[in-house]
């Protein structure tokens, strides 16, 4: 169809069968919310856990506290080569089957136009091993670390246990492919270890553990297109755990379910820092090859800056960073979303 004619449709879609589905449709419901129904024909549409595609509202009551929103499997379903039939899908989902390039890579056979970055650029984002490669390959500062693939940990572990002691006690132990702090573990004592890998495991077999950044602040900018193409960066922000908290660092239940994190933005930091972050955010967006969005992770330590992710679909919940930084930069929520729209309307379908 030719977004040109009428009110140009527009799918939103979320849910998904990753372990963020739920803030998967905590971010539809605040993204549905302020679409301009008048300028946009709108139709929200839900994958559930299972992978059944749903027609949704993502409208939920209150919900208890500490539980996310679910798509409900019981409504009327939705054929998805039915995704032929609008001018751009803004692809609302999170982590493994979503954000990895597999939507992206199901909208691009169907010659859709969509919200945010390609195939390659999702799926080397999401696969925090590979983005790692391709940040040194950019120049980038980042933290050792060691990837374990399933068959080495069980036909080589005392190998790969040697080579991750080398990297000094605490380590992080993160699912590869996995967002929001999903299955992420602490290690302080290497009697730890196997257990945290094995709950990393329970979200991807593919592993990855990382040094412990020393004295770290976790400071976070978020970059976004302009119609030319031009990636700009946000101002920066601060996450911190609240002090009366019990979590060791920014975890899932932190993040969605306790409300104990804290936003900071703007971030207090120097002018200096705070250029050189949104330079290297900027730098980190275009070594993926990102289109659209994304949102750049820092750990401003002891040793210096590091790098740590890239997120390129971003949640945009009520405690979400990626619309809180560009608020703070002049650019409101509902305008925030309209543009990421328009980018998606006005780019070329097929190789770009």
């Amino acid at each position: 169809m030719d977004p040109s004619v009428d009110k140009p449709r527009l799918a939103v879609i979320f849910g998904g069968r990753s372990s963020e589905h739920g803030v998967s449709c905590l971010t539809a419901r605040e993204v549905l919310a302020v679409i301009d129904r008048e300028k946009y024909d709108v139709q929200p549409i839900g994958i559930t856990r299972e992978g059944d595609w749903v027609s949704e509202t993502a409208e939920w009551p209150d919900l208890e506290p500490g539980t996310l929103p679910e798509v409900r499997a019981g409504n009327a379903a939705f054929t998805w080569e039915a995704l032929h039939e609008f001018d751009a899908v803004f692809p609302l989902l999170h982590g493994p089957w979503g954000e990895d390039g597999t939507i992206q890579g199901l909208l691009e056979m169907a010659n859709v136009r969509y919200v945010g970055a390609g195939v390659l650029a999702s799926a080397v984002g999401m696969d925090k091993p590979f983005t790692k490669t391709v940040f040194s390959a950019g120049g980038l500062p980042q933290i050792p670390y060691v990837t374990i693939q399933l068959w080495q940990w069980k036909s080589q572990h005392d190998r790969v246990i040697a080579r991750i002691k080398a990297l000094g006690l605490p380590v992080f132990v993160k699912p590869a492919r996995a967002g929001s702090s999903s299955g992420v573990m602490m290690v302080d004592s290497w009697d730890e270890l196997d257990g945290a890998v094995a709950k990393a495991q329970d979200f991807d077999p593919k592993v990855v553990v990382e040094a412990a950044a020393k004295n770290k602040r976790e400071l976070e900018c978020a970059v976004m297109q302009q119609p030319d193409g031009t990636p700009i960066a946000s101002v920066v922000g601060e996450i911190t755990v609240a002090e009366e908290s019990n979590h060791e660092f920014y975890d899932f239940e932190a993040k969605y379910l306790d409300g104990t994190s804290v936003n900071i933005v703007p971030a207090d930091i120097s002018t200096t820092l705070s250029e050189r972050i949104r330079t290297y955010a900027v730098q980190a967006f275009e070594a993926i090859g990102a289109e659209g969005l994304a949102r750049v992770d820092f750990f401003d330590t002891s040793d210096g800056l590091i790098i740590n992710e890239i997120n390129t679909m971003p949640g945009f919940t009520p405690f979400s960073m990626f619309p809180l930084l560009w608020e703070a930069s002049g650019v409101p929520y509902a305008e925030l979303v309209d543009r990421l729209i328009q980018l998606a309307l006005n780019r070329d379908t097929g190789l770009r």
